[in-house]
């Protein structure tokens, strides 16, 4: 079974960048194998285990895309390799641990960079290490984020829209392509688009949340949309015919059978919402609403006991 990251260091899902340092120290010391009595490779091998997990989840792009994949995907899908490269081991040199105990543990693994004389050494994966200069870059610019309103057919079919913000003091519009089966609450990222970066480091992101407007007839549940139809008790109790529109701007006719129950919901299939990415779409849900009169005439009251003394 693949590790769950967050289990391995004791933290929350929405542990905050601070709270996932803290919880990585305090299990680096317990684990240090300077501080281990006896056999170490336990030791060791939950040293290794705890610092994979730190050098996932403190970096922001990865652990992204460890939260979106799952565990088993994401180390289906990245290496040893690729989760300690580029990697700061610095917070395990802060836990007092020697270069030949990390060589020992990391040396297949991982890289550690240590700073000595304004150069890094570095211990290359495999094994060995090397000395280079250490560069920085520069740090990225501010995303931005606007709320853009939209209305349900625009989220169903899809459509492409103007959005208006302030990128470095200016007013600029872009235009922002919808695709069809959008779900509420989605949020498209402009690359580039936010802020510029401090020092001529690369621009942040624009991401544009999508408020889904209140439509007056549809209401929608996922891909599937509902509406509803009042009929008398009498034509729910002898059957009738109602109309109902879908979003594609078409009017459909269906029979209510005598009996019917009141909020009985009736099936139109593929009138919803089409599945993003896909050709198939949820179903439209025509609930039928039988009304109770409340102000009969006497006419009407007096019928309705004729009814009650025969059994109805």
């Amino acid at each position: 079974m693949a590790e769950d990251y967050y289990q391995t260091l004791g933290v929350k899902r929405e542990a905050s960048p601070e709270e996932i340092k803290k919880a990585y120290r305090k299990l680096a010391q317990k684990y240090h194998p300077d501080k281990v009595k006896g056999d170490t490779r336990q030791a060791e091998e939950q040293f290794k285990k705890i610092s994979e997990a730190y050098a996932v989840l403190s970096n922001a792009e990865k652990r992204k895309a460890y939260d979106e994949f799952g565990s088993q995907a994401f180390q289906a899908k990245y290496s040893q390799e690729d989760i300690f490269k580029g990697f700061d081991f610095s917070e395990i040199f802060d836990t007092g641990i020697s270069d030949s105990i990390f060589s020992r543990i990391f040396g297949g693994l991982g890289g550690r960079t240590a700073g000595r004389g304004g150069r890094t050494r570095i211990f290359r994966y495999g094994g060995g290490e090397d000395f280079q200069h250490q560069a920085h870059p520069p740090p990225q610019g501010v995303d931005l984020q606007v709320e853009m309103p939209i209305t349900l057919h625009e989220m169903a079919f899809g459509t492409e829209k103007l959005v208006s913000f302030t990128h470095n003091g200016q007013a600029v519009k872009v235009s922002v392509k919808i695709p069809a089966g959008t779900l509420p609450g989605k949020k498209l990222r402009l690359a580039g688009k936010g802020q510029p970066g401090p020092m001529g480091g690369p621009p942040g992101d624009l991401y544009i949340k999508l408020k889904e407007q209140e439509h007056p007839v549809f209401k929608r549940d996922g891909n599937d949309l509902y509406v509803d139809r009042h009929i008398r008790f009498t034509e729910a109790t002898l059957g009738t015919k109602v109309t109902a529109p879908t979003l594609d701007g078409k009017t459909m006719s269906l029979k209510v059978p005598p009996g019917t129950q009141s909020h009985t919901k009736m099936r139109l299939k593929n009138y919803g919402i089409p599945h993003p990415h896909g050709k198939s779409r949820g179903d439209q849900y025509v609930r039928i609403i039988v009304d109770t009169p409340t102000n009969l005439t006497k006419k009407q009251k007096t019928l309705l006991e004729e009814l009650t003394k025969e059994g109805l």
